[in-house]
C-alpha cells in the first residue's frame, strides 16, 4: 500500500492536512505582510502592496497567476458549499479577503472533507 492510497482512504486523515494547510496558509502571508508593513510604513499601504507585486515580470507573473486561480476556484468554492449545504462558509468568504487565498482554499477543503464525511455517516444509517 502506498502512501497515495493511504490518504485516499483515509477522510480524516486529509481533511486535517487541510487544516494544517490553512493554517501554514494563514501564518506564512501574513508574516510576509508584517514584514511588508514594517519595511514600508506601518501601516498597510495597498496601492504599494499591488505596485510592488507588479514591480518586475516575474511578480507579474505570480500575482496574475493567483488572481486567475484563484478567482476560478473561488467561483467552484461558493457553488460547491452550496450544493454539499455546507456551514461556516463565512470563515472562508471572509478569510479569502481578510486572510489568504492560501489559507480560505485550504479550510475550504477541511471543511468540504468534513461536510462529506457527515453526508457518508447519514447515508449509512
Amino acid at each position: 500500500m502506498n502512501s497515495l492510497s493511504i490518504l485516499k482512504d483515509n477522510k480524516q486523515i486529509i481533511s486535517y492536512l487541510y487544516l494544517f494547510l490553512s493554517i501554514l496558509g494563514a501564518i506564512l502571508p501574513m508574516l510576509a505582510n508584517f514584514d511588508f508593513a514594517m519595511e514600508y510604513g506601518n501601516s498597510f499601504d495597498i496601492n504599494n502592496f499591488i505596485e510592488l507585486a507588479n514591480a518586475n515580470p516575474a511578480a507579474q507573473s505570480i500575482s496574475r497567476d493567483l488572481l486567475i486561480g484563484a478567482t476560478a476556484v473561488f467561483i467552484w468554492i461558493v457553488n460547491e458549499s452550496k450544493k454539499l449545504n455546507m456551514k461556516n462558509m463565512w470563515i472562508v468568504y471572509f478569510g479569502t479577503f481578510l486572510i489568504a487565498f492560501a489559507f480560505s482554499a485550504p479550510f475550504f477543503l477541511f471543511l468540504r472533507e468534513r461536510r462529506i464525511i457527515e453526508l457518508e455517516k447519514i447515508k449509512l444509517k
